[in-house]
């Protein structure tokens, strides 16, 4: 249910970026061969907003990637600011904002919640030409996660409403985003 919530948000978005590009705003979609490596379909849009910053939004999705029982569905967006001068060129940093929900189960586990945090991404970008790149990336951050986790087969807690209980939270400091994506410049 989340998860649908999460996908309309992402189409609301890359609706109303359309209208952007038909300004002279460089818009550019790429992939993390990493995650595509790991079997979870992704897709970035980055929008150039300044001389020098643009604002990215990544979309991942993972299920059953090798056979384990694994969905999860994750959203990022990300304010970067260029060093080099012009945007989607050299050396970055990044703050962005992450969120996700998951079902896994795991050694006689179930684990079913969700997570969000806030980062920082630092990388550069390589142009391979005038309109593909590589983007290397690395972050961390603070994440913060809600969850129902329960041994498989054990009956699970409910409210008043017939809703699952989380009956597990907390905080970690996590790898918010370590890859390699390609990225096509469209305008």
């Amino acid at each position: 249910m989340i998860a649908q919530y999460i996908y309309r948000i992402f189409l609301a978005v890359c609706l109303g970026l359309m209208p952007l590009t038909v300004s002279a705003q460089m818009l550019s979609v790429s992939t993390d061969v990493l995650w595509d490596a790991a079997m979870s379909p992704n897709i970035g849009l980055e929008l150039t907003v300044g001389n020098r910053s643009t604002l990215q939004l990544n979309a991942m999705t993972v299920l059953k990637p090798y056979g384990m029982k694994l969905r999860a569905t994750t959203l990022q967006p990300e304010y970067r600011y260029y060093f080099s001068g012009r945007p989607m060129h050299k050396l970055f940093v990044g703050a962005g904002a992450i969120g996700a929900v998951y079902k896994l189960e795991h050694a006689d586990k179930e684990y079913d919640g969700y997570g969000a945090g806030l980062g920082m991404t630092f990388g550069y970008v390589l142009p391979l030409g005038k309109r593909f790149n590589i983007d290397f990336h690395a972050g961390f951050g603070v994440a913060f996660y809600g969850q129902k986790e329960y041994f498989i087969g054990d009956k699970h807690d409910v409210n008043e409403a017939g809703y699952e209980i989380a009956n597990a939270s907390g905080a970690y400091i996590i790898p918010t985003r370590i890859g390699v994506s390609i990225s096509y410049v469209l305008k």
